[in-house]
Order: structure tokens, then C-alpha cells, then sequence
């Protein structure tokens, strides 16, 4: 996401940095880039006007002497960009029912939207449901149950009401059982009295927590409107910036948000389930200038994680019985986090590395492989996979069963072995009761990142 931007930041700092003197030909050129680069980026001129002022006053204020200036100015110039990115948006839970309401024009991405929000609060233990108020657009409430199918979520629609009240009423009762209710609305083409009508009378029935917009990326500057007005009609708490993988206006949604002080909560970066993530202004200027951001990729890792599974696999390892079957759970993990493409920004140090084409279609069909393999093998070489070093002869009847080569059931051997290593190396950092600290993964992702994860 806004990968230009991120290149231009990087080597921006870095001339500052290196810089021996800061004369003005210097800062006219780094002021240049910074502008082009944020234009480009849908920012509003206003703002980067804003911004080129500061760091040329930051750059020849005369109090500041020598390496002082250069710290002095690449801080100015961290605190400005993450001035104009805004504040992120927490939410904030109360003790009882929670209710978010979700409110967008068409073609904001809603509907997948919700089912994104509710399987990651259900990965973090809310017990959460999904009411499907949208009764003009006839395919909203089929795409709500398909989503919830797929994706294992409680999902309450009525297929022949008309009118979106009515089935509030219907399942009001029912969904008092949940922590966390997520409502899909009704959108329209425009922000017309219609709509508001109909947003304000679901709000005096349902008393919404949260009344959250959701809003794509691609429409740039536009987005500055859109907030204002729906703050206005609507008291609206927040914003979902959706799209922001695909787009290079997504410096204009972010910075109108921060504008309108319509905090952003979430951004989505792609189409499947697990492709959303908290909004943090330090953490997204952390990862565009390739400096990485850990917390996000933590809770990537909390997305696609099954709880009990990994409780089972952590219990597993302290006893020393790690077993195939875990390792295909894991890859299958990575998979769905959208593969290394998709989590090398986060990872510190990994940002530039150049990842093969298609290299997560392979992993998929390698984890395919991976599950006939093991159905080829008995109980024993599943739970203790060591046995095939002793045994060699296993290997060749296992790839026979399998319809396999023998390379194949060797790379799921050393793919376990790989892991075992990784979390063991993991585990003997790590006071179990917190988990890793922020020291303790850098410590970890330097250690395994470049040398170990590319093989994967």
C-alpha cells in the first residue's frame, strides 16, 4: 500500500541523515520529493503546503547546531506525517451488549467488511453475531450468509422481510445472548434523506454503541465530503478505510479523515477474511519508511489462528510431540495471513525482499501434497516424525502411497524440523503467562526472518 510514498519517505530520511551539511539546495530538494510523492498520494495540497513549511523552518532554525539539526528534522518531518495521517480510533467496549453500526454508500465493501470485523473480534473471544438490516439491495442478505457459511459466523437474516425495523424486532431477543452485535445498513448512491431517515430511525430503536462509516480508499480527497457529511447527518464515530491494497489515494481518505477528526478504527488490504487490520498512524509511517510493524503482524497472526489449536500445539511442543499434523496447521496459517508477500512489510528488515511470483499458489498446492502425504503414513510416523531418519525406506513407501515424489515428503520433514527449531527457539524466550515482548520478537524476527522464513 502506498508503496511510492513509503520508497520516497525512506530515502527522504535517509538524505537527511546523511547529509554532511543542510544548505538550500538540499532542503528545496528534499522538500520537492516530499511533495511530489504526497500529491501523488491524494494528500491535500493545503496540507503539504503545511508540511514543506515546517521542515524548511525546522532546517534553518538557527538555535539548532550541527547533528542536532539533522535528529531535529527527521523528527519534525515523523511528527508532521503522522499529524496529517490522524489519530486512530479505538473500540471502546462497554460491560454489556455491544452494537456497532455500520453505515456506507454502495460500492464501499460493507457487507464484506462486517464479516472481516466479526471474525476478528471472534478470534479475540466475542462472542459476536451479524444482523443483515440491509432490505433494498437484493443481494445483501445472501451475501451475508454465504460470508458466514464460509467463515464459521452467526449471521441473522430474514430473506422476505421488507422492512429493516421489523427484523431488528424479530431477533432482537435472540441476539441478547451476544457480546458484540455487528448491523449491516442500507446504502444508496448518494447520502440522501431517504437513507438518513431510515439510518436515524434503526438508531433510536437499536441504540447503537458505535455508528461507524465505511469508506473506500479509492475515492481519494472525495473522502473528506463523505465524512463531513455523515458526521453531520449522522454522528457517525468512525471510519473503516476498506481497499487501501489497491489504491494509491490512500493518503487522500487517510489525511480527510484526520481533517474531519473522523478517527479511523480499521483499513482492509485485500479480499480475503483475515485482510484487516487496527489503523495506527506510527505503525503505518513505521512500515512505509520499511522499518516494519510487528504489533499488526501479531495480531495478523491472532486473525487466522485457532486458539485451542494453538494452545494444543504449544502443549504439544513442551512435551516434545510436535507433530506433522501441526506443521500443515501452521502452513495452512501463513496461508491465509495471504503469504509472505503479504506480511514481509510488517516484518523488520524483510520489507524489500523480493518474493517470487506465485509463490503462495505453490504453497497451497504444497500444503495439499503435504495432507496426502501424511494420510499415507501410519499413526506413529505422524506423531513422531523422527523415525524416518532412522528408517529411510519409509520415505520411499510413504511417497508411493501418496502419489508423490520422495523430494516432497522430504521437504515436509524438514519443513517440521524448521518449525520445531523456530518455535523452540521462540518458546525459550518467552514467559508463557505474557507472551513475547516487543524486544523479544525483533530478537526472534531477526533470527529467523531472512534466514529461514524466505524457505518457506
Amino acid at each position: 500500500m502506498l508503496e511510492k510514498l513509503g520508497e520516497i519517505l525512506k530515502k527522504t530520511t535517509d538524505k537527511i541523515a546523511n547529509a554532511i551539511f543542510l544548505d538550500k539546495n538540499l532542503v528545496d530538494q528534499i522538500v520537492r520529493d516530499l511533495q511530489r510523492a504526497l500529491i501523488e498520494a491524494d494528500v491535500n495540497i493545503v496540507l503539504v503546503k503545511e508540511l514543506s513549511d515546517k521542515i524548511k523552518k525546522a532546517a534553518f532554525d538557527e538555535r539548532i547546531k550541527g547533528l542536532e539539526k539533522k535528529e531535529h528534522l527527521i523528527k519534525v518531518l515523523h511528527e508532521q506525517l503522522i499529524e496529517i495521517l490522524g489519530e486512530s480510533k479505538e473500540l471502546k467496549f462497554q460491560k454489556e451488549q455491544n452494537r456497532v453500526m455500520l453505515l456506507g454508500l454502495y460500492g464501499a465493501g460493507k457487507t464484506t467488511t462486517i464479516a472481516k470485523l466479526a471474525n476478528w473480534f471472534s478470534k479475540r473471544g466475542k462472542k459476536t453475531a451479524i444482523i443483515g438490516l440491509d432490505v433494498h439491495r437484493p443481494a445483501a442478505k445472501e451475501q451475508l450468509i454465504q460470508l458466514g457459511e464460509r467463515n464459521n459466523l452467526n449471521v441473522f437474516v430474514d430473506l422476505k422481510e421488507t422492512d429493516a425495523v421489523k427484523t431488528w424486532k424479530k431477533y432482537e431477543e435472540e441476539l441478547k445472548k451476544y457480546d458484540l452485535v455487528l448491523i449491516d445498513t442500507a446504502g444508496r448512491h448518494t447520502l440522501d434523506k431517504e437513507l438518513v431517515k431510515e439510518i436515524k430511525e434503526l438508531n433510536s430503536k437499536i441504540k447503537p454503541t458505535e455508528t461507524i462509516l465505511i469508506m473506500p480508499a479509492d475515492i481519494g480527497q472525495a473522502a473528506k465530503k463523505q465524512a463531513q457529511e455523515f458526521k453531520q447527518a449522522l454522528d457517525i464515530s468512525g471510519v473503516i478505510i476498506t481497499r487501501m491494497d489497491s489504491t494509491a489515494k490512500g493518503g487522500g481518505a487517510l489525511t480527510a479523515c484526520a481533517e474531519t477528526k473522523a478517527g479511523v478504527y480499521f483499513i482492509t488490504t485485500g479480499e480475503k477474511i483475515n485482510d484487516i487490520e487496527i489503523f495506527n498512524s506510527e505503525s503505518f509511517l513505521s512500515r512505509l519508511l520499511g522499518m516494519g510493524d510487528l504489533q499488526t503482524l501479531i495480531e495478523k497472526i491472532k486473525s487466522v489462528t485457532d486458539e485451542k489449536n494453538q494452545e494444543q500445539i504449544q502443549k504439544n511442543l513442551m512435551e516434545g510431540k510436535l507433530t506433522l499434523d501441526d506443521v500443515v496447521e501452521q502452513s495452512k496459517s501463513m496461508s491465509q495471513m495471504g503469504g509472505f508477500e503479504k506480511i514481509k512489510s510488517l516484518i523488520p528488515g524483510l520489507g524489500k525482499a523480493k518474493i517470487p511470483e506465485g509463490t503462495l499458489e505453490k504453497q497451497e498446492t504444497k500444503i495439499s501434497k503435504w495432507q496426502h502425504i501424511i494420510k499415507s503414513m501410519t499413526k506413529e510416523e505422524k506423531e513422531n516424525p523422527e523415525i524416518f531418519e532412522k528408517e529411510n525406506s519409509r520415505i520411499a513407501r510413504v511417497a508411493q502411497g501418496a502419489g508423490v515424489n520422495n523430494s516432497d515428503v522430504r521437504g515436509l520433514l524438514k519443513q517440521y524440523k524448521m518449525l520445531k527449531e523456530m518455535l523452540k527457539g521462540g518458546m525459550e524466550n518467552m514467559d508463557m503467562s505474557k507472551g513475547m515482548s516487543q524486544k523479544q520478537l525483533m530478537k526472534f524476527a531477526k533470527k529467523f526472518g531472512k534466514k529461514k522464513m524466505m524457505r518457506f
